[in-house]
């Protein structure tokens, strides 16, 4: 019988990768339910395609021919054409893999890969935000802002293993709440102008906090500086612009109102994971913030969702984990055990 993924060997291990906007990062898998090694982290935008990219990579590593791969990336996977969201790089998979030479070239959603993720992910790579601990047995979920926002969910199936969510989550359109997060929505809704709507993404991710800061700051009559997210955060840090800290406990809020609107949506009541690029850089900052309290911000099921717990992913690499978690599902090993072999 002939797989569709091999297994991996140390002569011919799986690649796994996640690629967002801004990085790529690599590693590969010299065995089932092995974790990713020689990992190394690439600048997308200094490669024209994947292909570069992946070969770069197994010359730093001083790797040979993978045998199969799976990309996590930025954007819906439907078809054989892809376009990342948030980059430049577009693609063929059957092309790439016949100009790679790989047995298989898998590409999934970089939430699906993290959705995946969960179940494998140890008390160490996680923090609990609140008093509540996540429950894998039941429906989860998963978000996080970096270059963009991604959303995923996953599900337990009866007789063991998981089946994930993928959505573009991170689109849905952004409502005013009340108060001062409802005047920043309509400062930035203002901003948009023929478009008349505000993305989730357009406020909660990396370009979203350079948005939210300059509301903040013209808000006080103060003018903006021309700050990156990775120095409005380290601001906020250091505890030395108010500014930036008022930024991020805006940023904070308005992410638990959207967080919880997704639990809703997925009835994740195993739990809202928290993942991407943004989260971890102010862990300290999202722990003391309002998050919580925007999560339960619901007149109606503010119960429902008092009782989900939430979580930020602390694992370095956990995109890589979900895309090995694929492989090992649609393995040769994985094909035996269904059919009894």
């Amino acid at each position: 019988m002939t797989y569709e993924v091999p297994l991996p060997t140390e002569s011919r291990p799986w690649l796994v990768a996640d690629i967002g906007g801004t990085n790529a990062r690599f590693g590969l898998v010299t065995a089932p339910g092995a974790a990713a090694e020689r990992v190394l982290v690439l600048r997308a935008a200094e490669h024209p395609d994947l292909e570069a990219a992946v070969e770069q990579y197994l010359t730093a590593v001083g790797a040979g021919r993978p045998g199969a791969v799976c990309a996590a990336v930025a954007g819906p996977v439907t078809g054989d054409r892809f376009r990342f969201t948030n980059g430049t790089w577009a693609l063929s998979i059957s092309d790439t893999r016949r100009r790679l030479g790989v047995d298989a070239l898998h590409l999934i959603n970089d939430f699906e890969a993290l959705a995946l993720s969960l179940p494998h992910l140890g008390d160490d790579d996680l923090v609990v935000i609140g008093d509540r601990r996540p429950d894998t047995s039941l429906p989860m979920a998963v978000l996080g802002p970096g270059t963009g926002l991604g959303v995923a969910g996953l599900v337990p199936v009866p007789g063991g293993g998981y089946v994930p969510l993928p959505g573009e989550g991170g689109h849905m359109l952004l409502r005013p709440g009340h108060g001062v997060d409802a005047e920043a929505i309509e400062v930035l809704l203002g901003e948009r102008g023929g478009f008349g709507m505000v993305t989730a993404e357009h406020v909660l991710s990396g370009p979203g906090l350079t948005r939210l800061y300059r509301h903040v700051a013209t808000s006080h009559d103060a003018t903006p500086e021309a700050l990156s997210p990775a120095d409005i955060s380290g601001r906020a840090l250091a505890g030395t612009d108010p500014l930036c800290t008022e930024t991020i406990e805006l940023f904070c809020r308005l992410l638990g109102t959207f967080a919880g609107s997704v639990a809703l949506t997925l009835g994740a009541r195993g739990g809202v994971f928290l993942a991407g690029g943004v989260l971890p850089r102010i862990a300290e900052l999202l722990l003391d913030s309002e998050f919580r309290a925007g999560f339960e911000t619901n007149p109606t099921m503010a119960a429902y969702l008092h009782r989900i717990s939430t979580v930020l992913v602390t694992a370095p690499y956990p995109a890589l984990v979900g895309a090995a978690a694929w492989l090992e599902t649609h393995s040769g090993a994985q094909a035996r055990e269904a059919v009894g072999v």
